[in-house]
Parts: structure tokens; C-alpha cells; sequence
């Protein structure tokens, strides 16, 4: 198993080296991710505002990671025809920290959805209480 994710490893090299112009013809469209990749590094010990080619090379370096990542996923996912968070998480599950805390965003995000739920539900049964109120009001003048 070790030599396949080896040659996995060459092969995603290799697949960057050719297709460095291929993506020159895709026309990605730069800066982007600028200001979350500016903060990110600030919060890590850069300077507040570092140089734009260390924010650009950051930057390349953090597509290039999703874009690899977003093709292994497809490759692992080919057999259901489409893409799903456990497709990804299998990809990270020998990386323990970046598991943990995808496991804990995914908990928080659903805790989130649940609690707008939740909002949305309270804010529409006041909304109808308060139009019960003003048709009792209106019928009682």
C-alpha cells in the first residue's frame, strides 16, 4: 500500500509539472483568497501586512492543495458519479489533527444549521402571533 500512495505522490508531481500550462490557459483568476491568506498568515507569525509574492505564493500553494485534493476525491468518489465530505475525510483519515478538526467544523456546521433552524421556526411562530394579534385588534375596532 505504501508503493501505490508513493507513486500516488509522483504522479501528482508529475501531473503538476505538465500541468502548469494548462492552467496558464485556464486564466485562474489571482488574489482571490488575498486578505484570508494575508490574516491566516499574520495569526501564524508573519507580519501584519506581508509582501504581496509571499501572499501569491501562499496562495498558489494553498490551490494547488485543494485542486489535488478536489481530484483524489473524485478519483475515490468516481464509483458514485459525485463528490461527498466522506470522500475527503477518507483522504485525511491517516492525518489525525486535520481529521479532528474537519470532524469539529463539520459538528459546528450542522450545530449552526440547526440553531437557524431553530431561529427561523421562533421568528415565523412570532411573526404569526403577531398577525393573529393585529387580525383580532382589526376585527375587535
Amino acid at each position: 500500500m505504501s508503493k501505490s500512495s508513493a507513486g500516488e505522490g509522483t504522479s501528482s508531481k508529475a501531473k503538476a509539472g505538465t500541468s502548469q500550462p494548462a492552467e496558464t490557459s485556464f486564466k485562474r483568476k489571482r488574489g482571490v483568497f488575498q486578505k484570508e491568506l494575508q490574516h491566516m498568515m499574520y495569526g501564524f507569525g508573519d507580519d501584519p501586512n506581508p509582501l504581496p509574492e509571499s501572499v501569491a505564493l501562499m496562495e498558489d500553494i494553498v490551490v494547488e492543495y485543494i485542486t489535488d485534493m478536489v481530484h483524489k476525491a473524485q478519483d475515490t468518489g468516481s464509483n458514485r458519479g459525485k463528490l461527498s465530505v466522506e470522500d475527503f475525510l477518507y483522504l485525511i483519515r491517516k492525518d489525525s489533527p486535520k481529521l479532528n478538526r474537519c470532524k469539529e467544523l463539520l459538528s459546528m456546521n450542522e450545530e449552526l444549521k440547526q440553531a437557524r433552524k431553530a431561529f427561523e421556526t421562533d421568528e415565523e411562530n412570532l411573526r404569526k402571533a403577531f398577525e393573529a394579534d393585529d387580525d383580532k385588534l382589526g376585527s375587535t375596532e
